[in-house]
């Protein structure tokens, strides 16, 4: 759009309606394009009711729309205003569209929902492609089995925003990793616009989080377990207690990252059961789990995007336990990542013996390492996302350096 004066600007869409996938995934792109280019603001639009409690650098800010969460029926309800769900969408989408009118921004990168929550988002991709503005979807490596995207997509009418509203379409995996369009039928026009990235590499961020305490770190070496948001993630804690309930004589303690969205009676029956293990401790949330990540000699997870590309760039031997509903994400990519070497996955069936875990638990550690398997391009997303944005921008600007009082200008 080119109306900043020499300084451009990304406004991020995050929907956010469950977990902190979105939000993270979001947040490591913003801070990315601003260390990457000291011409260049970023704004971020969330749902996620806790944003609030994640750190931004210089020239990163966010703005909150009203939350909404899914319900496990799959329809939407609001977080906490006490109107309908068709007037809090209303509310958001017009937050959206004149934050996009004030902002201006050069470039507008939309999150996995091609329209947005229930359409929330197509006057603000309308408005904004009339003005010039860049249009990106952007997409994680697996978004669900085939032909449950193809049917998802079609419901949701997606198909003509990524043929005539979108100038790019972002997939931040490997296409010989994972397809995350397979099943969607498309024209080559739009195909052409699709540039898979690489995956998102995470770094550590110090040793203090966004509340100026120390990040909590246990004696090393330690499992770390993490669920992400942990609203789905109780069946895998409850697993690995009873691991540790069975077997006390496993060699290394265990960091239980519990989630903020489990459920408070869920939280408070794995808090007294751990308070009961030696070696096991919990915790409910940290913002900053690249520094738990980069401490631990292990990991159990789930398998959601986010934590994959952090056991890879951390280098982690790691356990998966994927689920597979709401969606088969989760066991795709696990499945993939194991039959490459770069993880262990085991799927859950239902039975959950605490043998078994215990098993993983004491060899884990040991286990082969994801860079012992070389996959050309693996960490490269935020540098293709770099490129691209430059691409669309122009170069940089460089600023001058200030002259100090008194200096001559040659």
């Amino acid at each position: 759009m080119g109306e900043h004066h020499g300084h451009s600007r990304v406004l991020i869409y995050s929907h956010d309606s469950f977990g902190l996938g979105h939000l993270r995934r979001c947040q490591t792109i913003a801070h990315a394009l601003a260390h990457h280019r000291r011409d260049l603001t970023v704004l971020i639009l969330s749902g996620s009711p806790i944003i609030g409690n994640f750190s931004f650098c210089r020239r990163v800010d966010f703005v909150r729309v009203p939350g909404i969460i899914k319900l496990q029926h799959g329809d939407y309800m609001p977080l906490n205003l006490d109107i309908g769900i068709e007037e809090t969408l209303g509310i958001r989408a017009e937050i959206i569209r004149r934050t996009a009118e004030a902002f201006r921004p050069d470039i507008f990168l939309v999150d996995k929902e091609p329209l947005g929550l229930r359409g929330e988002v197509k006057d603000t991709l309308t408005m904004l492609k009339s003005r010039g503005a860049g249009l990106v979807l952007g997409l994680r490596d697996v978004m669900d089995e085939p032909a449950q995207l193809a049917e998802e997509w079609e419901r949701k009418n997606a198909a003509p925003a990524l043929i005539d509203l979108y100038d790019s379409i972002w997939i931040y995996g490997l296409p010989q990793i994972c397809n995350a369009l397979e099943g969607i039928a498309l024209p080559a026009s739009t195909l052409a616009k699709v540039h898979y990235t690489g995956y998102l590499r995470r770094s550590t961020t110090g040793t203090e989080n966004v509340a100026g305490r120390p990040v909590p770190m246990p004696r090393e070496p330690f499992i770390l377990v993490t669920t992400g948001g942990g609203g789905d993630g109780a069946l895998l804690i409850d697993w690995v207690l009873r691991a540790y309930e069975a077997d006390p004589g496993i060699p290394y303690p265990a960091l239980l990252v519990l989630g903020p969205f489990m459920r408070s009676t869920e939280q408070g029956g794995f808090i007294e059961r751990a308070a009961r293990l030696p070696a096991v401790e919990t915790i409910t949330f940290e913002p900053k789990m690249e520094d738990l990540m980069a401490a631990a000699a292990g990991v159990v997870a789930m398998g959601g995007y986010n934590t994959f590309c952090e056991i890879l760039s951390f280098d982690k031997p790691a356990l998966l336990v994927p689920r597979t509903a709401p969606r088969m994400e989760q066991y795709i990519r696990a499945e993939r990542a194991s039959s490459l070497g770069l993880v262990r996955m085991m799927a859950d069936d239902g039975r959950r013996q605490p043998q078994a875990m215990a098993a993983v638990l004491r060899s884990l550690p040991h286990q082969r390492k994801p860079s012992e398997i070389r996959i050309r391009g693996l960490l490269e997303g935020l540098p293709a996302i770099n490129r691209l944005v430059d691409a669309w921008l122009g170069a940089p600007v460089v600023e001058q350096p200030r002259l100090s009082a008194g200096a001559q200008v040659p």
